[in-house]
């Protein structure tokens, strides 16, 4: 039977001496003195105690334990003669009377300290997750996420936002990734999907009449995992309005973030309202990606001009971009190092060389320039002291490198970032099409229910790779927190979307009939974002790894090895849902 407890591990205090209590908790460590003497610690959700035993029966009883079974221990507080001023509690002790076992550990050896699961390899922490997550440091973590949920939930609820669910059985949907199929027992060779965003139920929402719409909502996708990105499951914080522009949205975001980012955030600072906004081509051409990290203080250089002809073969009829690193004090070897790095994470070399206080250019591809520096000085505005690093290619190559670079050198120079604080920007004017790296044909760069800048006309007179959709992504730190868009709500306009990439009216209405249907009775305009909450708790909570703040996440290669999923299912099981496997075997 289960004995009450009148405290917890973390609530004594030296008013509380010459106190009967009862506490309960788990057995965590023993430092033995002698036969009759021992100092036990108890832990539980809430901190610790230390229990003193002056008893050799009771020292038998404990030493008969493992660490990490459940115990209740009832007995009298007083004072500590030998204070412990990191702990709570470090001011008492507990003197027991009765030690009852409420729950063994059987295992002699733990698969590692409780207290240190965080030097362990990961995958004995995810397969003991359980004991992993009794460790305060990684427990803090998914308290901190629940505060988090609940201060994200409240804001938007004082903003008029209701909270709706929306369906986790649903249709396949052309969302970007790979759908989690579930077969159907009642309808045989038919299958729901688990959404991997909730967008066409919001958006049908918004067709219903309902003005505000939010929800912390469960989405699903069968890609790769990433640091910042969990295979399988994820949530986000998942907000729609009615009658409503992008600045609408942009509002709600900036009223909604910096606060609970101030409030919880490893750094005290997070910018506030407006946030800086960048079009998509702009932050390619200055930062190299669309996820610039605004604590960087570099951008990129177009040095194409000044290196063309210069007789260094990559740089031969390709687009050059520098990234110019003032004051670089840091030694070869770690040039060298960042070249490596860059090579590594884009597949692609980068070139370097220096400007010297004399004019000069000395080190790595400074030959080839020897006869243009001061064109070279001017074309980048160099003042001597400064690291060139040079990216050659096609224009989205040498971008994308140099913006990896750009990113890498700020670790390397911690000078030239600003690294305690959270720098929020919109991502805005993103391209409606682009051309697939895969299929050599047009396609929807990200959304396809984004509305069109120009509407209608835009999609019957523009090129389509330069039309512009009202689209945004939310940055942070170089990280992405949300794409979002204002809604194409208008049935024309989405036919015409639809047939530039290959879809006629009958496959629009065949892939999306409700959304189709509901939008011919008369939608709103409407817009919407969904901030990632596991990404934003990361950020927070300052850590590198996504999983660190799930409470039971997934490995790298989507598996759950606690509970041992994927797995193999009775073949009855299979015959109730109509499924006959047929798995070929993998070419080795």
């Amino acid at each position: 039977m289960f004995q009450s407890r009148t405290h917890t591990c973390n609530e004594l205090r030296i008013g509380h001496v010459g106190e009967k209590v009862t506490l309960a908790g788990w057995y965590e460590n023993l430092r033995r003195v002698s036969k009759n003497l021992g100092f036990l610690i108890l832990r539980d959700f809430y901190g610790e105690t230390q229990v003193v035993i002056e008893s050799e029966e009771m020292m038998e009883q404990v030493a008969s334990l493992n660490r990490e079974s459940t115990l209740s221990v009832t007995g009298t507080v007083r004072e500590r003669s030998s204070k412990n001023a990191a702990l709570p509690t470090g001011e008492v002790e507990v003197v027991p009377e009765s030690l009852e076992v409420l729950g063994k550990c059987y295992h002699n050896a733990l698969p590692f300290e409780v207290s240190r699961s965080r030097e362990a390899d990961e995958n004995a922490r995810l397969k003991y997750r359980y004991l992993d997550l009794r460790n305060p440091e990684v427990r803090e973590k998914i308290l901190m996420r629940s505060r988090i949920v609940a201060e994200l939930r409240k804001r938007m609820m004082d903003l008029d936002f209701y909270e709706i669910t929306t369906p986790i059985l649903t249709c396949s949907s052309p969302e970007g990734a790979r759908d989690y199929l579930v077969p159907s027992r009642n309808h045989p060779g038919k299958f729901y999907a688990l959404p991997q965003a909730p967008q066409q139920f919001k958006q049908l929402l918004m067709a219903s009449g309902f003005d505000r719409y939010f929800q912390i909502a469960p989405c699903f996708r069968d890609e790769d995992a990433r640091a910042d990105r969990s295979p399988g499951e994820f949530y986000q914080l998942d907000m729609e309005m009615a009658f409503a522009s992008q600045e609408d949205v942009f509002a709600i975001i900036e009223q909604v973030l910096p606060p609970v980012f101030e409030k919880y955030g490893t750094y005290g600072r997070a910018s506030g309202a407006p946030f800086t906004r960048i079009s998509f081509r702009d932050s390619m051409e200055r930062f190299g990606t669309d996820k610039p990290d605004l604590r960087i203080k570099l951008e990129l250089s177009d040095g194409t001009a000044v290196m063309k002809d210069c007789g260094f073969e990559p740089f031969a009829g390709a687009e050059v971009r520098a990234v110019v690193c003032p004051e670089f004090t840091e030694s070869r070897k770690v040039i060298d190092k960042i070249c490596a790095d860059v090579e590594v994470q884009t597949g692609r070399k980068l070139y370097w060389c220096k400007a010297g206080a004399d004019g000069s250019l000395t080190g790595g591809i400074s030959k080839f320039l020897a006869e243009r520096k001061e064109e070279v000085f001017s074309a980048l505005s160099l003042k001597g002291g400064e690291l060139l690093l040079l990216a050659a290619g096609t224009k989205g190559e040498a971008q994308k490198t140099a913006g990896a670079a750009r990113k890498i050198v700020a670790n390397y120079a911690e000078r030239y970032i600003d690294k305690e604080c959270y720098e929020f920007c919109w991502i805005v004017d993103f391209p409606m099409y682009e051309i697939g790296e895969e299929s050599g044909e047009l396609e929807f760069c990200h959304n396809p229910f984004s509305m069109p800048q120009g509407g209608r006309k835009a999609l019957k007179e523009q090129d389509p790779l330069e039309i512009c959709a009202y689209q945004y992504d939310l940055v942070c730190n170089g990280i992405e927190l949300s794409s979002g868009a204002v809604r194409n709500h208008d049935p024309e306009i989405m036919i015409e979307a639809f047939r530039l990439v290959g879809l006629g009216e009958e496959d629009v209405k065949a892939k999306f009939p409700a959304m189709y249907n509901a939008f011919c009775y008369g939608a709103p305009p409407h817009a919407g974002i969904a901030p990632g909450v596991d990404r934003m708790v990361m950020l927070l909570a300052g850590e590198d790894s996504i999983r660190e703040v799930i409470p039971f996440p997934m490995n790298k290669n989507a598996q759950d090895v606690m509970m041992g999923a994927p797995s193999e299912v009775d073949p009855k099981q299979l015959r109730d849902v109509h499924i006959k496997l047929d798995i070929c075997e993998k070419e080795s």
